[in-house]
């Protein structure tokens, strides 16, 4: 199965889940929720996410969104994951 998401139309909404790599239960912790909630805020206000549900487990997360300002759902997710990973590189 490809790990890449397929989005065949841009105006759509899409369910997408995210996992921790080898599944770490790393959201146990508050400060790394906070961080992606920070995130998924920052794509709503500068991006266009319109965040129609999303649901926080303790090694990945679910997220229905859809992109609202022309930015392919694909090219706004990928700007998400890796801020992720940027802050906690320079927080940690």
């Amino acid at each position: 199965m490809s790990r890449n998401y397929k989005f065949y139309n841009p105006e759509g909404v899409y369910f997408v889940s995210f996992a921790v790599v080898v599944w770490l239960d790393v959201f146990t912790r508050n400060e790394y929720k906070d961080i992606l909630l920070e995130n998924l805020a920052h794509c709503q206000q500068n991006k266009g996410m319109e965040i129609y549900a999303w649901c926080i487990m303790s090694n990945h997360m679910h997220l229905i969104f859809k992109s609202t300002q022309g930015l392919k759902p694909e090219v706004l997710l990928g700007d998400f994951k890796p801020e992720i990973c940027i802050r906690k590189s320079i927080t940690h």
